[in-house]
């Protein structure tokens, strides 16, 4: 299925905006994480050179702050107009729906087992934290507690683990970011969970009951991480886990020590995915069955904000693929790259660039960041 043009929309809400944003130099990029105080700090105790003037300083530093104020706001247009371009973007495309036979009998069993949860860990990727959690889960968990894991840290930045941490913060939901595979997170997302069941056992001594393990459910969207960080938790393989969504088909109670027992569940996904920006990021990210979705659709579009992200940008396809990027249209790009390396076949070189950028090979990009 051919993707629609690939120039931005111009609607009175979403106006059209130029297609390339430049990588920012090296230089300024440092002082962009320093933030703008050190950068005007470094400015005015640099030593004037001869011959110039304290005027001609003072233009310099305020040059250097609107260069400065010009990156900050190309990266704020790509984060508010992106999910516009997706979903622009996405019309016309095959929807992608994906809703094998066990999550409906998983997602009735799960419901059932919640009620004997004492504590629910919702495990999300850290690349895409709304688009995998479930539009039922507030509504299922009631006001059961909650720690939200974000798994993968290790594929993106600092600075967008931060902006999540402080929007979840301010919802008063508690955060654990991990890496499943390396084990990161793990220690600290036992005690948290030990702890915000706590006043179970308290409860049970008041009514003069013995005190039981704390029992922990562990959720989320499939391929997130669930089984790797059971068995991270529990220092064995006690629940298979493979990087593909479906592995799991059932749940699994484990006892974690004395104190806490951990549900290992199947991924779940709602019969029908509405919001197909969020699906088409699932599918970006290999968090949704491969035959839900068209490789070179998923891959092209995956070009598109990867070029316009403030991050990457287009040397870094050159960098990568050894070619130039002749316009901003992915399509175009992919089909390039397959007469390059792939002799003319589309799907390889699509499922090349989708593999470059799961294993990180684009450096750590987020497709999300917290609504403002």
């Amino acid at each position: 299925m051919l993707l629609p043009t690939c120039r931005l929309p111009a609607t009175p809400s979403h106006p059209a905006v130029h297609p390339h944003i430049s990588l920012a130099p090296p230089s300024l990029r440092l002082r962009r994480q320093h933030g703008r105080a050190t950068m005007a700090r470094a400015t005015s105790t640099t030593p004037p050179a001869l011959g110039e003037t304290l005027l001609g300083l003072y233009e310099k530093e305020r040059l250097g702050l609107s260069r400065y104020a010009d990156e900050e706001s190309k990266e704020d247009m790509f984060w508010e107009t992106l999910d516009a371009d997706l979903q622009y973007w996405t019309r016309g495309l095959r929807p992608v729906q994906w809703y094998p036979g066990h999550i409906a009998k998983t997602e009735k069993e799960l419901k059932g087992q919640l009620k004997l949860m004492d504590v629910v860990i919702e495990v999300r990727d850290a690349r895409i934290p709304l688009a995998t959690t479930h539009p039922k889960m507030d509504l299922w968990l009631g006001n059961r507690r909650r720690i939200i894991v974000m798994n993968r840290e290790d594929m993106v930045s600092a600075d967008d683990r931060n902006a999540w941490a402080t929007y979840f913060s301010s919802q008063g939901i508690k955060v654990v970011y991990s890496n499943g595979q390396l084990g990161m997170g793990t220690m600290k997302l036992g005690r948290m969970a030990k702890s915000a069941a706590s006043t179970v056992n308290t409860r049970r001594r008041e009514k003069g009951l013995l005190p039981r393990p704390v029992r922990a459910g562990i959720v989320g969207y499939p391929n997130v991480g669930k089984s790797s960080l059971v068995n991270r938790l529990l220092k064995r393989r006690m629940c298979p886990a493979a990087p593909r969504p479906g592995v799991t088909r059932e749940l699994k109670w484990v006892r974690f020590g004395k104190d806490l027992e951990l549900l290992d569940s199947p991924g779940i996904l709602p019969m029908r995915i509405s919001d197909q920006t969020a699906a088409l990021k699932l599918a970006i990210c290999d968090d949704i069955g491969e035959r839900s979705y068209d490789f070179a659709d998923v891959a092209a579009i995956l070009v598109q904000i990867l070029l316009r992200h403030p991050d990457v940008g287009s040397e870094a396809f050159r960098k990568r693929y050894k070619i130039d990027v002749d316009s901003d249209c992915g399509k175009m790009f992919v089909t390039k790259l397959s007469v390059h390396l792939f002799n003319g076949d589309t799907t390889q070189a699509a499922f090349r660039i989708l593999s470059d950028f799961r294993k990180g090979r684009f450096g750590w990009v987020a497709l999300e960041r917290p609504p403002t």
